[in-house]
C-alpha cells in the first residue's frame, strides 16, 4: 500500500465507524418499532416492517445530518432531504423486498424468521444505503469550494476537470 493512500483509508474507516454507530442505532429503533408494531397492531408483517423502517430512516436522516456528516455541505437542504428521501426509498424496497420473499414466497413466518429476515434485508439495504448517502446525499466539501454554483475552477484545480473522480466528494462519473 502505498504511503499517500493511508490517510484516504483511514479518514474512510473513521466515516464507516460513524456511519456505522448511527446505522447501528437505527438497526434497534428499526427492529423494536417492527417487535411492537407486529405485537401490538396486528398489521401484516410487511406492512410493520414499512412502518419500522420509516420511523428508522427519519432517526437516521438526523444521526447521519448531525452526527456522521455534520462536517458536509449544508447550502443545498432541501435537494439533501429529497435526496435522501429517495434513496431511503430504494432502500425501503430492498430491505421489505427481502422480508417478503421470505414471508410470502417461502412461507417463513415464524417471529425468529420474520427478525432474521427483517435484518437481513436491513444489511443488504444498508450497503446501498453507506454508497448513495456519501456520494450523492452528504456530499464533502472540496478545500477550493466556494459555495458559488458560477465557480468552474482554476484550470489547474482537479476539480474543474469534469472526468476526475473523487470518491470521497462525488459520485462515479455515468
Amino acid at each position: 500500500m502505498r504511503p499517500a493512500a493511508a490517510p484516504g483509508l483511514a479518514a474512510l474507516g473513521r466515516e464507516f465507524a460513524k456511519f456505522g454507530t448511527v446505522g447501528g442505532l437505527g438497526i434497534v429503533v428499526n427492529l423494536a418499532v417492527f417487535n411492537l408494531c407486529r405485537t401490538v397492531t396486528g398489521l401484516p408483517v410487511v406492512r410493520c416492517s414499512v412502518v419500522a423502517t420509516v420511523v428508522a430512516i427519519a432517526f437516521n436522516y438526523l444521526g447521519l445530518r448531525h452526527f456522521a456528516y455534520r462536517d458536509r455541505d449544508r447550502s443545498r437542504r432541501s435537494r439533501q432531504v429529497a435526496l435522501f428521501a429517495a434513496f431511503s426509498a430504494v432502500g425501503l424496497v430492498i430491505e421489505n423486498g427481502v422480508l417478503y420473499a421470505a414471508t410470502y414466497t417461502f412461507g417463513w413466518d415464524t417471529p425468529f424468521q420474520n427478525n432474521l429476515f427483517k435484518f437481513l434485508g436491513i444489511a443488504a439495504a444498508t450497503l446501498f444505503r453507506f454508497w448513495s448517502y456519501r456520494a450523492w446525499v452528504f456530499r464533502a466539501l472540496l478545500p477550493a469550494d466556494t459555495g458559488d454554483p458560477t465557480d468552474h475552477g482554476e484550470p489547474s484545480n482537479s476539480t474543474s476537470n469534469p472526468a476526475a473522480y473523487h470518491p470521497e466528494t462525488t459520485a462515479p462519473p455515468p
